[in-house]
C-alpha cells in the first residue's frame, strides 16, 4: 500500500513540475516572454536639458511614465561637468560604466566632500536625498528607477 501511495505521489510531483517548467517561459497573460537587447550603437544620445556637457539616452522603458513602470537611462558627462544639487521623488540605482563619478549628498557642491566612484561602482540614491556629482574624465552612468523620473533642482 505504501509503495502505491508513494508511486502516485511521485507521479503527481513529476507532472506538476513539468507543468510548472513548461509555463515558466510565459507571463501570467499567457504571452511568451522575450529578452530585450540594446546594443551601444542603438542608443540615441540627446543633450540634457539645462546642463551643457551632458547627454542622456533612454536604454529601456519610459522615464516619463506615470504608471510606476521601471526604466533605465544612461548619462554621458564630459570631464569636469558638475551635476547641480538636486533630488528625485523616487529611489534611483546607478552604476558607473566609464570614468569616475565624484558623488556627495548635501545642499552645496563641495568637491572635498565627494566620494570617488570609478567604473564598476554601484550607487543607491534614496528618494528625496539632496545630492550632486562631478565627472572626472568622460563619465557614463547607467541609472534605473520606476515611475516618472524627476530632477528637482535645489534653489
Amino acid at each position: 500500500m505504501n509503495r502505491l501511495f508513494f508511486g502516485v505521489l511521485l507521479a503527481a510531483i513529476v507532472a506538476f513540475g513539468a507543468v510548472t517548467i513548461s509555463s515558466a517561459d510565459t507571463m501570467s497573460s499567457g504571452a511568451a516572454m522575450t529578452a530585450t537587447f540594446v546594443m551601444p550603437d542603438q542608443l540615441k544620445w540627446e543633450p540634457c536639458q539645462g546642463m551643457s556637457g551632458c547627454s542622456m539616452a533612454v536604454v529601456w522603458g519610459d522615464p516619463d511614465n506615470k504608471t510606476g513602470a521601471p526604466w533605465i537611462i544612461r548619462l554621458k558627462l564630459d570631464d569636469g561637468v558638475k551635476v547641480p544639487v538636486h533630488w528625485h521623488t523616487a529611489d534611483e540605482r546607478a552604476t558607473v560604466l566609464k570614468g569616475t563619478l565624484l558623488f556627495a549628498a548635501g545642499h552645496k557642491i563641495d568637491p572635498a566632500k565627494t566620494t570617488a566612484l570609478p567604473a564598476g561602482s554601484f550607487l543607491f540614491v534614496p528618494a528625496m536625498m539632496h545630492h550632486y556629482a562631478i565627472a572626472k574624465g568622460e563619465t557614463i552612468v547607467q541609472i534605473s528607477g520606476s515611475g516618472q523620473r524627476t530632477f528637482n533642482l535645489m534653489k
